[in-house]
């Protein structure tokens, strides 16, 4: 009956994998796409990945200009086409990248395992277009840029890893999530140092995100891909470490980081009264005229003996009684 029918949250949304063949997508571009917040996603409530609702898909498509718009501000260009897009050498795009004036979005290792960022097309041609770029662009570089370069200054990785940070931050639902974010930046040598308590680190690490994947685990690339992924300037180090102790704060207060707990250990007279008692016990309580069900006596009981080695029992007489003072001494001297 189509009155009665019960839409599921599963319905009202789909995959990444199906939204981006519906958006005409490859998966990487949609991926940077849900980075850079040009696609809102939503967690699934199943435990699952992060999903699309339909009606972000019909909104998009719904925009002007779909898809060659939404194509566009999710293209990417290496050095030498973003030094043609800026109609700039590629050794002076270069030097405005380590500079930190243009900002990589993306990185990957070729087969030489060298690092080869990557720029968002349309936030170059922004920077060409603005006026105030015009001495960098086709000037000498400043004498106190120069002396930073020559001192070996690359913000390439650190820029990148603000941006990372900014949409690991959009993705999180949770104090938790955020705490995780942010240790995702630091080594874990720092965030061991702040979060002495094992449990808790534990549990921090449970929502730490892992870097982005470059070759297997424990390979060579996966290695540089880690050492990009972690801070080392000491400024940049300060003040992720005060944000994360801000965070943990606010997540210890929310929701605290679960602990084993202890199991429940019976009352101890419900053991005894459950714990069955020694044959020879029953038996030494028969010999002495103890009740079956009476406790112990503090002293042990002896080796039992059979009928046969037990002494015949004797009846006990009359006390006699004893003669008192002298008299009784000579009588009894005298018998």
């Amino acid at each position: 009956m189509a009155g009665n029918t019960i839409t599921k949250p599963s319905d009202l949304s789909c995959a990444p994998s199906r939204a981006a063949r519906e958006l005409g997508l490859k998966r990487g571009e949609f991926d940077l796409a849900v980075h850079l917040g040009r696609i809102r996603t939503a967690p699934d409530e199943d435990g699952g990945g992060r999903r699309v609702a339909h009606a972000e898909i019909d909104r998009l498509r719904s925009a002007d200009g779909f898809p060659e718009t939404l194509l566009e501000s999710v293209r990417t260009v290496g050095t030498t086409d973003g030094a043609a897009l800026m109609q700039v050498t590629s050794a002076r795009f270069t030097r405005l990248a380590r500079l930190g004036l243009v900002v990589p979005v993306r990185f990957y290792l070729n087969r030489y395992r060298a690092v080869v960022w990557l720029y968002l097309a349309e936030e170059l041609r922004q920077f060409a277009a603005d006026k105030n770029h015009t001495a960098l662009l086709n000037g000498r570089t400043p004498e106190g840029m120069r002396d930073q370069l020559q001192e070996g200054l690359d913000l390439r990785p650190r820029n990148w890893r603000g941006r990372h940070l900014g949409f690991l931050l959009r993705q999180a639902d949770g104090p938790w999530e955020r705490a995780g974010a942010l240790a995702a930046l630091l080594d874990p040598v720092q965030v061991a140092e702040m979060v002495q308590d094992p449990y808790e680190r534990a549990y921090l690490n449970r929502f730490r995100p892992d870097p982005p994947a470059h070759g297997a685990p424990g390979s060579p690339a996966a290695h540089l891909s880690e050492r990009i992924m972690t801070a080392e300037d000491p400024d940049e180090i300060s003040w992720l470490r005060a944000d994360l102790a801000q965070v943990l704060d606010e997540a210890r207060g929310h929701r605290p980081a679960p602990r084993p707990t202890a199991e429940p250990t019976a009352p101890r007279s419900t053991v005894e009264r459950a714990a069955p008692r020694p044959t020879g016990e029953l038996t030494a309580s028969r010999a002495t005229g103890e009740p079956a069900g009476s406790p112990p006596t503090a002293e042990p009981v002896g080796p039992l003996l059979s009928l046969s080695e037990r002494p015949p029992e004797q009846e006990p007489g009359p006390e006699p009684q004893r003669s008192r003072g002298m008299l009784g001494w000579l009588r009894r001297r005298s018998a």
